[in-house]
């Protein structure tokens, strides 16, 4: 399909790919991993199991039933040592599960291959799997699947772009697990009658895209599936940038996919459903990047769902320089933690260790008023403008520069020469309008 000479606005950044062609290694199953309770957007779920139960690998340990959720299973075999709080990642707090593992990794007897065999069971098997959206949304991949308007929907786009900087697990899971991806399209577009998939791959990982092509065409269904070779820019990965690239349709923001005819999910997403399907094995584990200058061995590799970043670090050979800045995601949408002590969860993609020099910010200067930042916006923002009106706290002003188009991508910080945070201001301006207009 593609674009012809139709694109969005885009910044080059440095990819910095350093691990793309390091095959994924299996992390040790750590002391004790330490299981949130929220991964994932919607009402937070509420522990299944006490301090001192017995638990194995797969099983539930924390469900609700509010709508916008999905049920979390342990990763491990072992006791529940404690119940608790911990702050998170965004400011707030998190119920935890604690576990003290056995090293036997004994499965749960509920671990079995589902029942699929119809529209109602598939959705019900991707809900039991714990899926979520596995490119950084976290949204309860079993309502992405069920939309209301299903008889609109045509397409499948599959987002494999990975356009953040140092982040190469989505191409080594393109690597290494081909056929999953491709089960995982099937499954998606029977149940869901759609007669086209895309797979939408950067340009920059040309190896991934052969093998991915190759596969297609031994699975005899070329037609149906192709791959969509995408120009290697930021933020070519995000959902309203990947749609319009792919189809040519405009997504506002609350638009979602399926108003336009698509459903959209991250590869992960698919190739993970792809392997339930066969083996029953809900969501406990996940391939994650590691890297930075401070991480003594960057590499690839699974590691149990809960298992603390130290843990991580220390299976990656520990540190080999202060850690200045952690982030969990990459260094342009991912958040930086204060401690390493924060678990792993579902939607983790990396984790990045910067040494002093590497987590240097430059001191921010006086705005110049160049315009770079509008011309790297995708949306055609007004980036400067928006951060006075929240200095000013004019919300009408705010609504009349569609501050709420703003996705938060960093664009516009990135190229600005006076160093300004300007993508943080439109997070805090969005946060004002919101609570403006609800008054």
């Amino acid at each position: 399909m593609g674009q012809q000479g139709k694109h969005l606005n885009s910044i080059k950044v440095s990819h910095e790919k350093h691990t793309a062609a390091c095959e994924t290694e299996i992390m040790a199953i750590p002391e004790t991993v330490c299981i949130s309770m929220s991964q994932h957007i919607g009402a937070p779920c509420k522990p299944l199991v006490a301090k001192g139960d017995t638990v194995k690998v797969g099983q539930p340990i924390g469900d609700t039933d509010a709508f916008v959720s999905a049920p979390i299973h342990s990763s491990v075999s072992g006791t529940v040592k404690e119940i608790s709080g911990i702050r998170s990642v965004a400011g707030g707090e998190d119920q935890v599960v604690i576990i003290e593992t056995d090293g036997k990794q004994e499965v749960w007897e509920g671990v079995k291959p589902p029942a699929a065999g119809d529209m109602k069971e598939f959705i019900a098997a991707v809900r039991a799997s714990g899926l979520v959206g596995l490119g950084g949304a976290s949204f309860p991949t079993h309502i992405k699947f069920n939309p209301k308007n299903l008889d609109e929907v045509e397409t499948l786009i599959v987002n494999g772009a990975e356009c953040e900087p140092f982040i190469t697990s989505d191409h080594r899971l393109m690597m290494e697990d081909t056929q999953d991806i491709l089960d995982g399209i099937f499954a998606i577009m029977k149940h869901l009658d759609l007669k086209q998939a895309y797979i939408g791959v950067e340009e920059n990982k040309p190896d991934a895209i052969e093998k991915l092509r190759k596969a297609i065409a031994d699975s005899g269904h070329e037609d149906a599936i192709k791959v969509e070779v995408l120009r290697a820019r930021y933020p070519q990965g995000a959902e309203r940038v990947m749609v319009y690239e792919i189809t040519g349709k405009t997504l506002d923001a609350g638009v979602l996919p399926a108003d336009v005819g698509v459903v959209l999910s991250n590869i992960t997403t698919i190739a993970f459903l792809g392997q339930y399907l066969k083996t029953g094995m809900p969501l406990i584990k996940k391939r994650i990047t590691v890297d930075g200058n401070a991480v003594a061995q960057p590499k690839n590799i699974v590691v149990p769902i809960g298992a603390r970043i130290a843990d991580v670090i220390e299976a990656c050979g520990g540190y080999k320089a202060e850690p200045k800045k952690i982030l969990m995601g990459g260094p342009m949408m991912g958040r930086a933690v204060y401690s390493d002590a924060f678990p792993i969860i579902k939607n983790n993609n990396a984790i990045l260790v910067f040494d002093g020099p590497q987590a240097l910010i430059p001191e921010e200067t006086g705005c110049i008023k160049c315009g770079i930042c509008h011309k790297a916006c995708p949306f055609d923002l007004l980036p400067v403008s928006m951060a006075a009106a929240y200095e000013q706290k004019d919300a009408e002003k705010l609504e009349q520069l569609k501050v709420m188009q703003c996705m938060e991508c960093g664009s516009c910080s990135y190229v600005c020469p006076a160093r300004r945070p300007l993508s943080f201001m439109h997070k805090m301006a969005k946060g004002f309008l919101k609570e403006a207009t609800s008054k």
